[in-house]
């Protein structure tokens, strides 16, 4: 059965990647040159690959990883084309190398699934793999594996820090994790992640102990209240303060450690965590961008995470809470009277999508936001009972995590979203297989229309010639 499910999945990748190949033909034929942030990475790319690793473009904001990484792919086929003469180097060949990552994402996709749903393991085979196909082709990441950005190779080295960490290999992970750091400098956020989850694990094991031995009848369980967060407090205290437990985390957590030491050592002599051009990459806090990301992760989560009975126990939660909920309301629209930034590309470049979601929807009235708080509310609680079936311990870690992620960014970027989505719905219980041919079909309807208006809808700026498409 397994060789079976092994041959499948063989066959899906190398149609995954001849369906990729086709549609980046098209792309790259409409698209020849550099387009918005390329005009920055390929020229540095193309330096590299000619071995001028001295020259750096100030307006580069992340670490060489990209660059880096293309060179290892490309420099045997520029050996060979120099040989004749020809230039390989080129704006197709760098874009190509992220479809090389996708087809690695899509794989590590499927190991990470299997991990994780190790109990249905005998039963989900068809699950698994449209689960790892239909993540494969989320709408944010899939249309950036036929440009030449970050985003495919950030990915694909988090999501193999990720597996990593699954597996016990701790060495391994922290040397991928700084490998995603050269990608892109936030990913050290997810870096911790790893961390947290090894951490994770150990306290759930400690708490299962503790209240094992106190004779707890649901020892497994770690109460919501406010006599349970007394209890938790206290057993964290316990843990901190017992040298045995804290030795037996530092032992396997220690590579992450380093990995830590290392990026703070950087931005020490860095002077920051933005290399280049920092004037426009200035960190604040930013608190609706946690709400954005809620109402994010719904609306590409609805085939698999909303239902009639979720949403009757949310108001029945309402309806048992009121004022807790009120509470909540009125503390989201706190954040976002005070803490909402708006970023000066957000206004000024309409080209991105994010530009029509924020002059449509938000800044339609200046009333807007404030009557989107029930929304976002409803958003992140649909978010949290998603997750309900993993571990406090771990949800802690990873909320965490994705305040660290999201909040200090003042561009509203939906690429930003990408790697704490793709976490979110790989921990979500493995959904039905109907339910994932609605996923896969919304992913594919938003790609399709995504593409199409990038290499048909074009247009061109009063003071300009250049043409310009509409992009996430």
């Amino acid at each position: 059965m397994e060789r079976f499910e092994g041959y499948i999945f063989t066959a899906l990748c190398s149609t995954n990647f001849l369906i990729s190949c086709l549609i980046f033909s098209k792309v790259t034929r409409e698209q020849r040159e550099p387009y918005m942030d390329e005009v920055f990475h390929v020229p540095q790319a193309q330096k590299y690959c000619h071995g001028r690793f001295n020259e750096w473009d100030p307006m580069i904001t992340t670490l060489p990883g990209l660059y880096l990484a293309s060179v290892g792919v490309i420099k045997p086929v520029v050996a060979l084309a120099d040989l004749r003469g020809k230039v390989v180097c080129s704006t197709a060949m760098l874009r190509f190398v992220n479809l090389l990552f996708n087809c690695g994402i899509l794989y590590l996709l499927y190991l990470i699934t299997c991990k994780l749903h190790l109990r249905e393991k005998t039963k989900t085979a068809s699950r698994r793999i449209l689960a790892s196909l239909s993540l494969s082709t989320f709408p944010l990441l899939y249309f950036f594996n036929f440009l030449y950005y970050t985003d495919a190779g950030s990915t694909f080295f988090i999501l193999f820090t990720y597996f990593m960490t699954l597996y016990g290999c701790h060495k391994s992970s922290a040397l991928l994790g700084v490998c995603a750091v050269l990608f892109r400098q936030t990913n050290i956020v997810w870096v911790a992640f790893c961390a947290g989850t090894l951490l994770a694990g150990k306290l759930d094991e400690a708490w299962k102990t503790d209240q094992t031995k106190k004779k707890d009848d649901r020892p497994s369980q770690v109460p919501l209240s406010p006599g349970g967060a007394r209890r938790v407090l206290h057993f964290l205290w316990e843990f901190a303060t017992s040298p045995a437990r804290v030795r037996a985390v530092l032992t396997e957590a220690w590579p992450y450690a380093a990995v830590a030491a290392g990026f703070l050592a950087f931005v020490a002599v860095n002077g920051g965590v933005v290399v280049g051009d920092r004037s426009s990459h200035r960190a604040c806090l930013n608190f609706p961008q946690l709400f954005y990301f809620f109402s994010f992760a719904l609306f590409f989560s609805l085939p698999t995470s909303l239902c009639v009975h979720r949403l009757r126990r949310f108001l029945q939660a309402v309806k048992r809470h009121p004022l807790f909920y009120l509470s909540v309301t009125g503390l989201c629209l706190l954040l976002v009277w005070k803490f909402t930034h708006v970023h000066k590309y957000l206004l000024a470049d309409n080209r991105h999508f994010t530009f029509y979601v924020w002059r449509k929807v938000i800044q339609r009235h200046e009333l807007v936001r404030f009557l989107l708080a029930p929304a976002y509310v409803f958003a992140a609680w649909n978010f949290l009972d998603s997750l309900r079936s993993r571990s406090l311990f771990w949800s802690l870690a990873f909320l965490a995590c994705l305040l660290a992620a999201t909040v200090p960014q003042k561009l509203l970027e939906f690429r930003y979203f990408i790697v704490p989505y793709l976490l979110y719905r790989l921990h979500m219980p493995l959904p039905s297989l109907p339910r994932l041919v609605l996923e896969f079909l919304l992913y594919s309807a938003v790609n399709a229309a995504t593409l199409f208006v990038f290499v048909n809808q074009t247009f061109r700026w009063p003071d300009s010639t250049a043409t310009q498409r509409f992009m996430w």
